[in-house]
This record gives C-alpha cells, structure tokens and sequence, in this order.
C-alpha cells in the first residue's frame, strides 16, 4: 500500500502560453474584418462624366473631396449644391473651410494638399467656376476633377 503525503508543499502549475498567440491573432483578424474607414455620406447625385486618360491619386491623404450636384433630398431644393465632408457649403465659406483643411494637415504636407471635384455632368457651369475661384482664393492651386474610365471598343 502507498503512502499518502499530505503535509508536503505543492507547486503551482505553469500557465500554458501556447495558444496564446493564436488567440490574439483571431482577434485581430475579427476587427480587421469587421472594421472600415470612414467615408463621407454622399447627399447629393453625383453621376461622373467618362474620360479617356483617367490617373488615379497616389497619396490619397492628401486629397480633400468637394462634391457638387442636385440634392438626394428635396427639402434642400433641386439647384446644385456643393458638398464638403458631410455638410452642404455655402460658396462664401469654400475658403474658411478649405483653410481649416489645410491648417489640419501637416505642416510638410499642406503645400502638396489637392483639391479632388466630383461633379455631377448635369451642374450649370457657373457653379464649378464660382468653387474653382473661391478655391483659388484659398490658395487650393491642385485641383483635379474625377471621372469615370471610358471603355473603349474595338471594332473587328
């Protein structure tokens, strides 16, 4: 028969650390998954005309979006307004809110800083002259208007 040792001392088990990183790399991957940026809530239509030499931007930080076009929602009218980051602009504040923008950046990035138009192909002229002055203005000198990519065909 064998003897029971009950007055001795016990050691405390090693915690076992092995699936540890696998744990931490599930949950990594759940949040790259379940995350997104954030992009601005389009309110108005903005339907791009096509273009045949279409670049697309390369550093993307630097770019700041102004949409203009008609109003998703009518109680805003059915005349173009210009969109910036969520808020419909008035043409007066296009310069306090560009330079607001400018001022947020880094201070090595703001003379790189781009102004990206999307315009919808059915706004009246006047509109995208009156924003490309008041950019001017607020000394936004590179600005690029987006497209979308033609598809050409080619004919046998």
């Amino acid at each position: 028969m064998g003897k029971f040792n009950k007055g001795g001392k016990k050691e405390m088990p090693e915690l076992n650390t092995s699936s540890l990183p696998d744990l931490v790399f599930s949950i990594l991957f759940f949040f790259m998954c379940i995350t997104h940026m954030r992009e601005e809530t389009a309110k108005v239509l903005v339907n791009t005309p096509q273009a045949t030499e279409v670049v697309k931007l390369e550093n993307k930080s630097l770019v700041t979006t102004v949409l203009v076009g008609k109003p998703k929602d009518k109680k805003y009218g059915v005349e173009s307004l210009i969109q910036f980051n969520d808020d419909f602009l008035d043409i007066e504040n296009v310069v306090p809110k560009m330079t607001q923008q400018r001022q947020s950046m880094k201070e090595v990035d703001q003379p790189k800083m781009q102004v990206s138009m999307k315009i919808d192909r059915d706004t009246k002229m006047g509109v995208v002259t009156d924003l490309k002055t008041q950019l001017r203005k607020a000394q936004c000198l590179k600005i690029s208007y987006s497209a979308k990519k033609q598809i050409r065909r080619v004919s046998k």
